[in-house]
């Protein structure tokens, strides 16, 4: 477990994660990061976009159905 301590940044207020955190994240300077609510309540900081990745189910379940629609498609 890694303390962040809140600190004033301009007129906002922000954190500044490790070193560590953000190779784990893959992360880098401008990449967004999304802040989400699990189910249990508590807050996960992700770099992947929960919507899109729905989105991103759907569309594989859909190319998974039609398989052979796209197949013959794409001929």
């Amino acid at each position: 477990m890694t303390q962040l301590k809140i600190r004033s940044i301009g007129n906002s207020l922000g954190v500044i994660l490790p070193k560590e955190a953000l190779s784990q994240l893959k992360l880098g300077d401008g990449d967004a990061v999304y802040l989400t609510t699990a189910p249990d309540g508590a807050l996960r900081l992700t770099p992947y976009d929960p919507q899109f990745e729905s989105q991103l189910k759907a569309a594989r379940k859909g190319m998974a159905k039609y398989r052979n629609a796209l197949r013959e498609l794409a001929k």
